[in-house]
């Protein structure tokens, strides 16, 4: 199974709004075969080890799975047919799929016919390499994640507002890689102004996805124009905004090939994530400001976080809170994380999960 996990990280970030899944045919103890999920509209896994086979599997062979077989017709076949089909006698599952309409159908069709079927090897791993996916199966709405790095006492800059660099390179690096996961990355205007940022994900090479502005007011559009609305990615770059009467500034961004969202009128985030969903943009990887965030927090419009910690601390009251916008009186009324992971990078830690508000505002009239 570790294998398997292995091979669906191999399509990091490019399956969207499909999960990542990895599969692994072993006879008599030694793995025969290998498969996983590249992206949208190619075969899944287990159809791919199948294939890698080349064959009729001996009596006895396992498939080793990430995710419950699918049971219905999509794009591609069902693999439980496939499966069945190929006259594979055992299968080792890890996650369930999330799907209310599916879980656990997958698995109870291989029962049925036959095949040995054991669930929920290795099943936290698996689920945490769908954390998109598992979110937007459900909500057909995309994963909202929010990233601070921050100090020992919350801090995220100085009263000066030197940020560079809280954590380390090892912390960074994996920010890199969460970047790449994500389909979009989002960022406010403060950030954009103060940063210049590039938004791309800069491992071995250097990729670049759908990249947000959160503008209402269009201030950022100013010449020289930032990096993001003049590289060579400016045309994946789209600004949110309220702002309709400016007509230099938007043309400006027309003639570089920037998208503009004009949602002036409606509930903004609200609307923003109908948007997205849209667009089958499954999930947004939100780098802030602070101003951002805290906006975010305050309308609960958060769903996942990660908070990347330095063993460093300003004892500062004036310097800049990671976390702000909401004002519990006690700690019950504190969200808090589920599904907690904690990972170690050099000498900063970091800690993930989704986020879950003790007293979920009403759902906004649309």
């Amino acid at each position: 199974m570790r294998r398997a996990i292995a091979l669906a990280e191999r399509a990091w970030g490019q399956t969207h709004p499909n999960p990542l899944v990895g599969a692994v045919i072993v006879e008599d103890g030694e793995i025969v075969a290998e498969g996983w999920h590249e992206k949208a509209g190619k075969p899944h896994a287990e159809v791919v080890a199948l294939q890698a086979l080349g064959r009729a599997p001996k009596p006895g062979a396992t498939l080793y799975v990430t995710l419950e077989p699918c049971c219905t017709q999509g794009r591609t076949g069902a693999c439980t047919e496939a499966i069945l089909k190929a006259g594979i006698s055992r299968v080792v599952g890890g996650a369930v799929d999330p799907n209310p309409n599916h879980a656990g159908k997958g698995f109870s069709i291989l029962r049925e016919k036959g095949v040995e079927v054991v669930e929920g090897v290795l099943a936290k791993e698996c689920t945490d390499l769908n954390l998109i996916f598992n979110h937007w199966i459900v909500n057909q709405r995309p994963l909202i994640a929010a990233k601070i790095a921050a100090t020992l006492d919350g801090k995220t800059a100085t009263r000066d507002g030197e940020s560079k660099w809280i954590t380390g390179e090892q912390a960074r690096r994996d920010v890199h890689r969460w970047r790449r996961y994500f389909p979009a990355i989002a960022v406010g205007s403060n950030t954009v102004r103060a940063d210049n940022p590039a938004l791309t994900s800069r491992l071995e090479d250097t990729q670049c996805g759908v990249r947000f502005v959160f503008d209402r007011s269009l201030r950022t559009v100013r010449e020289p124009l930032p990096q993001i609305y003049a590289d060579e990615w400016r045309e994946n770059t789209i600004i949110i905004t309220e702002m309709k009467e400016a007509p230099h500034r938007l043309g400006l961004l027309e003639k570089q090939g920037v998208e503009v969202w004009n949602i002036a009128g409606q509930d903004f985030f609200t609307a923003f994530k109908e948007k997205c969903a849209e667009m089958n943009i499954a999930g947004v990887y939100v780098e802030g400001g602070s101003s951002l965030l805290g906006l975010l927090i305050e309308e609960q419009r958060i769903d996942y976080l990660f908070a990347y910690r330095a063993p460093i601390f300003l004892a500062d009251p004036e310097a800049l809170a990671g976390l702000t916008g909401l004002y519990p009186s006690k700690l019950k009324d504190a969200p808090r994380l589920q599904n907690v992971v904690h990972e170690t990078f050099g000498d900063d830690q970091l800690m993930r999960g989704n986020v879950v508000y003790p007293n979920p505002r009403p759902a906004p009239l649309v």
